[in-house]
């Protein structure tokens, strides 16, 4: 018996999508019962819920494959009726949120851009060691998620973007932002932001991650 517990990633065959074939003894699909099915298609009749369903559907269905992301997300804000768009970037990203604020606002939207070093500390302040500083014995600026999100929440934003925020600072916006949030660009310093690439040569030039 495997030693991990099996899921969607050890099947692959995507019968769900079809609901035709043979399933796996482990699919999640097959193992729910009518009573959690019916719970959870429930949540999707509240209006909020309803309505992304809705637009984000109409944005595959329609734009799919012809589209780009910053174009994708734009044409879904804007069936959602959404006015006024917030972005909470990484100061490193700082160009690339720049460029898209100035399509947002050409096709009509509000815009409102916070850093993520806005109302920063020194990271000593939140008790992280100063070995692990970038450069230790120095001042450096903590990155300030909970900062983004109280801002964007005052701004009354209805939709945020997030550009390039660090690996777990994205879960702390994402937590407090009380506006829907959707991701434009996933950081990766090494990859110049694209962490498929990694995905993509794990048989090549990255397959020490897979060992152990």
């Amino acid at each position: 018996m495997s030693k991990y517990q099996l899921s969607c990633a050890d099947c692959g065959s995507r019968r769900c999508s079809r609901l035709k074939g043979e399933f796996p003894e482990f699919c999640l699909t097959t193992s729910l019962d009518e009573e959690e099915k019916s719970a959870v298609k429930d949540k999707y009749n509240s209006e909020e819920t309803h309505r992304v369903m809705q637009a984000a559907a109409e944005v595959e269905g329609r734009y799919y494959g012809k589209l780009t992301r910053v174009e994708e997300t734009l044409k879904f804000a804007s069936i959602l009726g959404a006015k006024k768009i917030g972005i909470a970037s990484c100061t490193g990203l700082i160009d690339e949120a720049r460029i898209f604020t100035r399509i947002a606002r050409a096709r009509g939207f509000e815009v409102v851009c916070v850093l993520c070093k806005v109302g920063s500390f020194d990271k000593a302040e939140m008790g992280i060691p100063d070995e692990v500083k970038l450069n230790p014995g120095e001042f450096e600026a903590s990155c300030n998620p909970l900062m983004q999100a109280h801002i964007l929440n005052r701004e009354k934003t209805d939709l945020n973007v997030a550009i390039g925020l660090c690996v777990g600072h994205d879960a702390i916006f994402n937590k407090y932002s009380n506006s829907l949030v959707t991701t434009l660009i996933a950081k990766d310093r090494v990859l110049a932001h694209n962490p498929a690439a990694a995905l993509y040569t794990s048989k090549s030039y990255y397959r020490k991650l897979l060992k152990p």
